[in-house]
């Protein structure tokens, strides 16, 4: 590019406001989460925002691949952050990978070029990345911070057994998670439980909800592929499907309940997931348990087959972890037009909008026998099954997608700018 162009080309992103995207994986990495960040970046440059990504340079899951520092994809400037090679599973890894990136990202806060219209918008991986709002907004006053809340930290790492509520370092994560969010100019979580818990560690916190969108959307309910469902549910009349993961921040004892409810009934469950809660169910499963199935992973290139091939999509999440994430299964189900059996609180975010929009069931131990009853009769009336369907799909579209959320962060993020 010529001097000219290269000074024409600055003093035009100069007239835009800018929004800097801090979050530890990026295009081209496929994990959920990354996807849905290069998204969102790439959406804000098409309407007209000087968009920023300062990512790490590793994937998520492949280990030995250093990405370019610099480049330039869909509008998008690119500027990874080096860190050393860490295996990010690990829980040594991971702390590390997280004072890396903290590093580099407080480093760019007080060497990037100014903007007289930043927004930092910060994410939840690293763990405690949000941590990032406090040197930016400290070293860059003008700029406004942002929070998009994915994973609630340290509340999901006591969930998880690794920490206890009353330690010290439990006491150390809140103090600080408090202080970055008094930092940030506004928050965005996946549900109103998971905003009740940022406001418990900040009263202060005022938080909006932008939930994920789903990665496929369809325009209008896809039809099963016949091989396909006959494959994971023989001739059923209802077939229900997990497919995932199925670890230590899900339940499978309300499902396994609802389907010894439904023996015989023409309900079918399989169950395509992996992880310690996936080998418990296998355990349990007894040899009358003739109505449930288990399935391996479908090739990516296979995967939209397998979860349309569903009449239903079961999700799960343990009581103890409400608030701390929000499966996002639940929107990809939606999208698809595929009701939801949920199996969790009925303090959640997914229980709610299923009673609200009547999108699904919520299944408890007390409410076993109730829900058999109702997915019984929709069995048996399959004009209820596509009246579902399309219910389902157009509240995806109307209250999830992902035009719907970005034009909630655009409008979110102009209002900062001009403010």
């Amino acid at each position: 590019m010529s001097e000219s162009a290269s000074n024409g080309q600055q003093e035009r992103d100069a007239e835009k406001p800018r929004v800097t995207l801090l979050y530890h994986f990026f295009h081209p990495d496929d994990v959920v989460s990354a996807t849905l960040y290069s998204e969102l970046a790439a959406e804000l440059a098409e309407r007209g925002w000087e968009v920023v990504a300062r990512p790490a340079n590793r994937r998520c899951h492949e280990q030995g691949e250093s990405l370019p520092r610099r480049e330039r994809w869909r509008g998008v400037a690119i500027r990874r952050a080096w860190r050393p090679d860490l295996q990010q599973g690990s829980n040594r890894g991971r702390l590390l990978n997280t004072a890396w990136m903290l590093a580099g990202w407080s480093w760019a806060a007080l060497v990037a070029r100014r903007h007289r219209h930043d927004v930092v918008l910060v994410g939840t991986d690293p763990v405690l990345g949000v941590l990032a709002a406090i040197p930016w907004t400290i070293l860059r006053r003008r700029t406004k911070a942002v929070h998009w809340c994915f994973d609630l930290y340290p509340d999901a790492a006591i969930a998880d057994g690794l920490l206890t509520s009353q330690s010290r370092v439990v006491r150390w994560m809140r103090r600080l998670s408090a202080w970055a969010y008094r930092r940030c100019d506004f928050i965005a979580d996946l549900g109103g439980c998971m905003g009740r818990r940022l406001q418990a560690i900040e009263p202060t916190c005022q938080p909006i909800t932008i939930t994920p969108w789903a990665l496929v959307e369809p325009a209008a309910p896809p039809v099963p592929d016949p091989t396909v469902r006959r494959d994971l549910f023989g001739d059923a009349k209802l077939g229900l499907l997990y497919s995932g993961s199925f670890g230590r921040a899900h339940t499978y004892e309300e499902f396994l309940s609802l389907a010894r409810a439904l023996r015989g009934s023409g309900v079918e469950f399989c169950f395509a997931g992996r992880g310690n809660r996936a080998d418990q169910l296998r355990s349990a499963v007894a040899v009358d348990d003739e109505n449930i199935r288990f399935a391996g992973f479908a090739p990516q290139d296979q995967l939209e087959k397998r979860l349309t091939a569903c009449d239903l999509h079961l999700v799960s999440l343990h009581p103890d972890w409400t608030g701390t994430v929000v499966p996002s299964k639940f929107f990809g189900a939606l999208a698809a037009g595929r009701g939801v059996v949920f199996a969790g609180s009925e303090d959640s975010a997914i229980a709610q909008w299923i009673r609200d929009y009547q999108v699904g069931w919520v299944v408890t131990p007390s409410t076993v026998e109730e829900v058999a009853e109702e997915l019984k009769q929709l069995a048996a009336a399959p004009e209820g099954l596509a009246e579902l369907r399309q219910r389902c799909h157009a509240v995806y579209h109307a209250h999830f997608s992902r035009k719907a959320m970005i034009d909630r962060f655009d409008a979110k993020l102009r209002e900062l700018v001009d403010s």
